[in-house]
């Protein structure tokens, strides 16, 4: 492989201009097909195979009207302290609120709180439930503006609204925290190459790559229906490996140029040896997000595979744009601050001294994360619902006023779907009394039958809040009373399945990725230690993460610090994303770490000598690299939002984990101890498997022997270089 890829990249940069146009034609191509057949992309979202979802499809089915799936909020109106709605001024001024409601744009209906009774019995709170006619998506600044002035029409009257549901929530600005990113990407590659035409590089195509590949998801929402969320995992990784990748193959061509004056030539060999590297990281990365779809939900399906064609979009544009580039750039890649004495660096220095002292070292690494990992033992995942929000958002302050107006199961009613082909009415009737009698109930509506007679729904509030173990105890409970013909949905319920969907679910994603993964880095090292080693430093540090995360946002630990407002139940959907994301950047950091080891050892370095060498060469871009994703993903938790909050933590500790504690520590000591026997690989597996030379050894051999034959014609070789 090396050899192949070394002669693309010596073609990329001799006919760098047509590379180059050709780049430039896919990104208008897909920025034309983005402007011209691009579709709306959805809010619907499903969890297939799930009681919730079967309710939802049957109240589709049965009560169309009532499932338009329209966006729509909950505004809380309270009297003044002291007084009571009913009064004939704050009345009025509720009515106020009411009319302000329904005149606003794409309001499908209102509800009146005084006609509807949702007043509770102390006249002190009330609320108006507004239903759109589109989604949350496709809601028009107009529209939202006229929700804000209804609100503002209640407070100037004395009164206090806050307003829930997805209508009223807003953008939460993560832009800024994208380009906090690409900032601190900048600084960190101008400080690690000490030249802004090298630091700029890697930049350039990661921006490059993300734009082609956000037009083309774009694109495809005219031929398929995606999910609004989709290009959220594609921008945050492909940002990740496209300046991971590129960082990777400047740096081994600055390399190169010491041991070559043809700069076509330097740019073969580092695309021919560090970017089998870089092929091999971006196919565990691909591995990781396409098995996203094992876990059985459309959106994580959509997402994952949205974000593995964005990283072999990053991979191509490192193998072929980035020697173009190199040409273009001339010797100022080259220019600025060179690399300090190798001996006296401080990857080295740090390397010598695991060689040393292996033992202690990797027993203190491991207890640290073993220690760290042991609140996840009370993981418990659910989806936060506005009661986490943060205090000073409406959402938060229209879910208390709920709570204490109406109790706090009043912020997550369940939905009871009763299929009673021979007389729902009937059925419906038993349903509600034998729910009644169940502990945990506050109350149950009266059964609304459909016009076909066939079904029913009711709605059933819980004592208890939507997040808490109470209710998910309840809703198991109601499944358990009632008959195969009756299912529990609404969003909690919702929230609950996939909780459990995505917990089942995680132990055979992880078996998924991390089997095809060993078998590939087996290929890649031809060894089975080190594939092995890989993936249990990867466990250690996911196992480390969801333990760190449960004791901040789950139990509350330093919650003022990370500025948790109310510590709750873990996003459910986060453990699946991290694993996916983590394990993309980890095998990364683990393929351009251990590769120069195994390159060191092919060319003849005793094992102590080629883990030090090998750890010289790699730390410094794999400690750039993770500088750079921790930054990222802190910048999420300057977000009010809770989720998001969680999210950036999350990641920017698993990363501090994997790079600096497991490979960069747990790594070379692992590979000290072991010496030799790191690279057993048994003859008969040998003999099997194929030979991708990912180290270069026959492209560095091959170079040697060109350069000793042409050594008398060096003066004519250097003046014919590009």
């Amino acid at each position: 492989m090396a050899e192949y890829l070394c002669r693309l990249g010596r073609f990329a940069f001799r006919r760098r201009g047509l590379v180059a146009v050709l780049w430039l034609g896919l990104l208008a191509l897909t920025g034309l097909g983005a402007a011209t057949i691009s579709g709306p992309t959805s809010n619907a979202f499903s969890v297939p195979g799930t009681e919730a979802q079967r309710a939802m499809d049957l109240l589709a089915e049965r009560f169309p009207d009532a499932a338009a799936g329209g966006a729509s909020a909950r505004v809380v109106i309270a009297a003044p302290l002291g007084q009571t709605l009913t009064d004939p001024a704050n009345r009025a001024a509720a009515d106020r609120v009411v009319a302000a409601l329904r005149a606003g744009p794409q309001v499908a209906g209102v509800s009146d709180p005084f006609a509807g009774g949702t007043v509770n019995p102390t006249g002190t709170v009330a609320f108006a439930q507004v239903q759109y006619r589109v989604e949350a998506l496709d809601l028009t600044a107009e529209a939202r503006a006229a929700l804000a002035a209804a609100a503002t029409t209640g407070r100037d009257a004395g009164l206090t609204v806050e307003m829930g549901g997805d209508a009223a929530e807003e953008s939460s600005g993560q832009h800024l925290a994208e380009i906090v990113g690409i900032a601190v990407a900048a600084v960190v590659l101008v400080v690690t190459f000490g030249s802004l035409v090298a630091a700029g590089l890697p930049l350039l195509t990661a921006i490059l790559g993300i734009a082609i590949s956000i037009a083309a998801i774009t694109a495809m929402t005219g031929f398929v229906d995606l999910s609004e969320a989709t290009p959220m995992m594609a921008i945050m990784l492909g940002l990740a490996v496209a300046i991971d990748y590129a960082l990777f193959i400047v740096f081994r061509y600055r390399h190169e140029l010491a041991n070559t004056p043809d700069r076509a030539e330097a740019a073969g060999r580092a695309v021919g040896t560090a970017g089998s590297a870089v092929v091999f990281a971006g196919l565990t990365v691909v591995i990781a997000l396409v098995g996203l779809s094992v876990v059985g939900i459309p959106i994580l399906t959509e997402m994952g595979l949205a974000a593995a064609g964005t990283v072999v979009m990053a991979v191509l544009i490192a193998l072929t744009l980035l020697p173009a580039l190199l040409g273009f750039a001339g010797r100022r890649v080259s220019t600025g601050r060179r690399v300090v004495n190798p001996e006296r660096a401080l990857g080295p220095r740090w390397a010598r001294l695991v060689a040393r002292r292996p033992v202690p070292i990797l027993l203190l690494a491991v207890a640290g994360l073993a220690v760290l990992a042991i609140p996840a033992l009370d993981l418990r995942l659910g989806l936060p619902d506005d009661g986490a929000a943060a205090s000073d958002t409406t959402q938060r302050k229209a879910y208390d006023l709920l709570s204490e107006g109406f109790g706090a199961g009043f912020n997550g009613p369940l939905v009871v779907a009763v299929d009673a082909p021979d007389g729902a009415e009937t059925a419906a009737g038993r349903t509600a009394d034998t729910i009644r009698r169940l502990p945990g109930v506050a109350s149950v509506t009266p059964p609304t039958v459909n016009r076909t007679g066939d079904a029913a729904v009711l709605t059933v509030i819980p004592t208890s809040g939507p997040s808490s173990q109470a209710t998910e105890e309840l809703v198991a409970t109601i499944r358990a009373a009632t008959g195969p013909d009756v299912a529990v949905t609404g969003q909690t319920a919702i929230d609950i399945d996939m909780s459990d969907k995505l917990g089942d679910a995680l132990l055979p994603y992880l078996a998924v990725v991390v089997g095809l993964a060993f078998v590939l880095l087996t290929i890649v090292f031809r060894s089975i230690l080190v594939p092995l080693k890989a993936t249990l430093g990867f466990l250690l540090s996911v196992a480390a993460t969801f333990g760190a995360g449960v004791a901040i946002f789950q139990w509350g630990w330093l919650a003022e610090v990370f500025g948790v407002d109310e510590p709750g139940p873990i996003m459910s959907m986060l453990p699946t994303l991290m694993v996916g994301l983590v394990f993309g950047l980890a095998m990364d950091y683990q393929v351009f770490l251990v590769s120069r080891m195994r390159e060191e050892h092919v060319h003849g370095a005793a094992p102590t000598q080629a883990v030090v060498a090998g750890f010289a060469h790699g730390a410094r871009v794999v400690t750039a690299a993770a500088v750079i994703m921790v930054a990222v993903f802190s910048g999420f938790l300057l977000s009010p939002d809770p989720l998001v909050k969680s999210i950036g933590f999350a990641l920017a500790a698993a990363v501090v984990f994997d790079a600096f504690v497991v490979r960069m520590t747990i790594v070379p000591a692992a590979m000290t101890l072991l010496g030799r026997r790191a690279w057993w690989l048994p003859r008969w597996l040998d003999r099997s498997l194929p030979n991708v030379d990912v180290e270069g050894e026959r492209l560095t051999r091959r170079a040697a022997l060109r350069d000793r034959d042409q050594e008398p014609n060096q003066p004519q070789l250097a003046s014919m270089s590009v």
